[in-house]
């Protein structure tokens, strides 16, 4: 975890995916495969709505056992196959407008897969959700991997 020249913390999860940056970019905004990888800690299943556009929305919501968590935000940044910026907001604490950015650098037939996120108020938080990006992208590694071997 970083702390910004603002005082606000910055967190970055990278993982290598075992497909290209275009592959990993289109999973990445697929809703359907999204229900599979986008389920940090005790989630054990997510929905979504994506509107990937420049000044598109979208809402996550993520299930667990016992509590059900949404998240907000609207995309600032949508460069296919390289980028995505959006804003993100949990529905617990709608004040606090955090933003993810995610890279997708090209490595041949692997890719790297950079999230980047700032603005948190709270170190604490900061670091719940370094943990939570972290089991993310190993979820998605694994859903790319299982993907790759239908082919």
């Amino acid at each position: 975890m970083e702390k910004s020249a603002d005082g606000k913390h910055r967190i970055v999860a990278r993982r290598r995916m075992p497909a290209p940056r275009e592959i990993v970019y289109d999973a990445w905004i697929d809703p359907q495969g999204l229900r599979e990888w986008m389920c940090p800690g005790d989630v054990i299943s997510a929905e979504a709505t994506l509107d990937v556009r420049v000044g598109g929305s979208f809402r996550i919501t993520m299930k667990s056992e016992t509590k059900v968590h949404e998240h907000v935000g609207t995309y600032q940044v949508v460069d296919r196959p390289s980028k995505l910026v959006f804003t993100w907001s949990g529905l617990e604490n709608p004040a606090e407008i955090t933003l993810v950015t995610v890279d997708f650098i090209a490595h041949g037939d692997e890719s790297d897969l950079v999230i980047t996120h700032e603005r948190f108020t709270d170190p604490a938080v900061a670091q719940r959700y370094e943990m939570g990006w972290g089991t993310i992208a190993k979820k998605f590694a694994e859903h790319l991997g299982k993907a790759a071997s239908k082919l």
